[in-house]
């Protein structure tokens, strides 16, 4: 199979040394958001798994050789079009230095031309045909991690469980993910819950074109606690004190993974809030670090 083009570093896809919006308080609260330096945090390869151009992903190397592992890295942002992959930047820079190599995926987004179904088309194409586009890039064939924070936990764990959805499904596997683990940063992890709560403005109800109520087709499909069990080992990480996803929706979350016997785990962390979980130095930044030894089993 052809693969679409690897482009090198220097391209005006690569994270610019500007400005970048402070990801802070709820959605009312963002117009008092400000903006900080962004650090140049060099990507080594951006590969594109598409033709559209937000299906692509930023590569960074592991400093080890070989590395440990590749980390597809999802971002959040409640899927929305004001927040990209370069708010992870730091976290994928950090993890480099943890020894791997980690590719941060971009996808269509609501305000763009994301949500159903291209968001999901999106991710599935990238877990699908990144790990060999970075396999030919690094010339080493590695253990393959999905790691996702916020609406990004919630799309990594709805392709850790796609060989549940029914063959009729535009994004059904028939057979499991070849995937070592996944890590989930406080995921949006029940999109019924989510819905019911209104999560940033009723952000669920514009990912899937309606309420619960009205889309129930589409919540089964794109829901991982309808449940879709993952395909393999499975550590969430949520802060206590997450008043921008409730802790809620991971406690549901593992109670419906858990019923269909799926190898998944919470770690709780007290008194954290949302954005601790991708800040390196941060209290909370050893766990996520301890999530990913697990899920590899080192």
């Amino acid at each position: 199979m052809r693969h679409p083009p690897i482009m090198s570093r220097n391209t005006e896809d690569a994270a610019p040394a500007a400005s970048v919006t402070r990801l802070g308080g709820p959605r009312s609260d963002r117009s008092r958001a400000g903006t900080v330096p962004r650090m140049p945090y060099p990507v080594d390869h951006v590969l594109r798994y598409g033709s559209h151009p937000e299906q692509l992903a930023d590569v960074r190397l592991a400093r080890h050789d070989p590395s440990r592992a590749v980390v597809l890295l999802v971002h959040g942002g409640f899927w929305r079009q004001e927040y990209d992959r370069h708010h992870t930047d730091a976290l994928a820079a950090d993890l480099t230095g943890e020894g791997f190599t980690v590719a941060s995926v971009e996808y269509r987004r609501l305000g763009g031309s994301g949500g159903w179904p291209a968001t999901f088309d999106d991710v599935a194409a990238a877990v699908d045909t990144l790990p060999d586009l970075v396999a030919a890039t690094t010339h080493d064939a590695q253990r393959v991690v999905l790691l996702g924070h916020s609406a990004g936990g919630h799309l990594v764990l709805w392709a850790a469980g796609r060989h549940h959805l029914p063959a009729t499904s535009r994004w059904h596997l028939p057979e499991r993910p070849s995937l070592q683990g996944i890590v989930a940063l406080a995921p949006v992890a029940d999109l019924a819950m989510g819905d019911r709560l209104s999560l940033d403005d009723d952000a669920v109800a514009q990912l899937l074109g309606g309420h619960l109520v009205e889309q129930p087709e589409r919540y089964a499909q794109c829901d991982p606690s309808a449940p879709l069990p993952p395909a393999a080992r499975t550590v969430i990480v949520h802060g206590s004190e997450d008043r921008h996803v409730p802790i809620a929706l991971s406690h549901r979350y593992i109670e419906a993974t858990l019923a269909e016997t799926a190898d998944v785990r919470l770690d709780v962390i007290e008194g954290a809030e949302h954005f601790a979980v991708i800040e390196p130095g941060s209290p909370a930044w050893p766990r996520v670090l301890a999530a990913l030894d697990s899920v590899l089993g080192d």
